[in-house]
């Protein structure tokens, strides 16, 4: 099984990690398009107006220019901790025991912008890039990454995917046809049985989600195994659309 999760653009600073290895992150075919979208990410940083206006940086935020004009050389933590927000405060990795971490390093990969899908233990930088930025001197980031991320699933042949991406970075890392998976949607229902999309709560469940998996740590090898599990731990699963799941909170 494998969880896949979307990224946060708030990301804790520092580390003590070493620097930047790409061909050492998870899915080491992937590492020519990390190094075209590192390059272009770099050389972004040597004007610090271009890529303020690029990447939509405001004024109090601009610190993050600096942090991708050092993102080969900074130092490092696992991407589990370096992401913030929402959906990774609710998962609270840091507070997990070792075996649950482990759990984590072997089944959750996060689908960042320029690294592609990153192990939950691969040590990352801060950066700011985010899904839908054009990087001048490189081709759009879903013509860099789509085709060689689906490769890269197909190759690793997972038993069965829980998507949890945002729709935005699904389409960076698209599985192939062939792969079982099933793209997670979150909603509320009414007492009258209605169901709505959320927003804030939908990163929230699904960080609790992948904290109950962790901490169980759950083997899990398709969907009906999921939908089992999940009753049993006290979530309302339910079959979506074709190739989804929707997650009642």
């Amino acid at each position: 099984m494998l969880v896949l999760l979307p990224p946060s653009e708030t990301k804790r600073p520092g580390g003590d990690g070493p620097m930047l290895d790409l061909p050492s992150l998870a899915l080491p075919s992937l590492r020519d398009a990390r190094e075209t979208v590192v390059a272009a990410l770099v050389a972004l940083s040597s004007d610090e107006d271009e890529a303020a206006r690029v990447l939509k940086i405001s004024a109090k935020r601009r610190h993050e220019i600096a942090d991708n004009a050092a993102v080969r050389t900074a130092p490092t933590m696992p991407a589990i901790d370096r992401y913030t927000g929402v959906l990774f405060d609710a998962l609270d990795a840091a507070s997990l025991d070792a075996a649950s971490r482990s759990w984590l390093g072997e089944h959750v990969l996060i689908q960042s912008a320029p690294f592609g899908p990153v192990g939950a233990l691969d040590g990352i930088p801060p950066y700011r890039l985010a899904a839908g930025t054009s990087l001048p001197g490189a081709p759009a980031l879903r013509r860099i990454w789509a085709d060689a991320v689906r490769q890269a699933w197909a190759q690793r042949r997972p038993d069965f995917v829980l998507d949890l991406r945002s729709e935005a970075y699904a389409a960076l890392g698209p599985l192939p046809e062939g792969v079982p998976s099933a793209y997670v949607r979150v909603m509320s229902e009414d007492s009258g049985g209605r169901t709505r999309a959320l927003n804030h709560f939908n990163k929230h469940a699904k960080g609790e989600l992948v904290r109950s998996l962790a901490s169980r740590g759950v083997r899990i090898a398709s969907l009906d195994e999921f939908v089992s599990w999940a009753s049993d731990a006290g979530w309302v699963v339910r079959p979506g659309e074709a190739g989804e799941v929707t997650l009642i909170v």
